[in-house]
This record gives C-alpha cells, structure tokens and sequence, in this order.
C-alpha cells in the first residue's frame, strides 16, 4: 500500500517531494540524491528533480516505499 501525499495545486517537483517528505533538506541535496538512487515515477524510472507530479502519480523512493499524489478537492 502506497502513502498518500495530497498537494493543493496541480502539480508538485519531484525535488520537492523530496523536501516534503524530509528525505532532503534543499534543492541541491535533491540533485545529489537523484543521481545516487534510482527513483520511479509510474513504473519508469526518472531523475529529473523537476519531473512534474501530478494526481494519481506513484513514485517509489528508496527508504521511503510508495507514495501516491492526490490532489486536493
């Protein structure tokens, strides 16, 4: 079962999901993370800090398992 993260726009940065799940702390720290483990977006793997995520989005973070972005109604 994935965590759920619920944004209230309509998209948010892979970097930022990052921040917002305190597996970093800034922007650069995302880059360096990135490139040192391999992250999913909807099955296919993806390293770009600025990937937009949108609603039903599944990213698979190392340490973090699943997370899920739902936007809020």
């Amino acid at each position: 079962m994935a965590n759920v993260i619920t944004i209230d726009r309509e998209f948010v940065t892979l970097g930022q999901l990052l921040q917002m799940l305190d597996v970093v702390s800034t922007g650069g720290m995302a880059k360096a993370f990135l490139s040192e483990h391999p992250i999913y977006v909807n099955g296919e793997q993806d390293n770009r800090r600025g990937r937009k995520l949108r609603n039903g989005d599944v990213v698979l973070i190392p340490g973090k398992g699943k997370v899920k972005i739902e936007q809020a109604s």
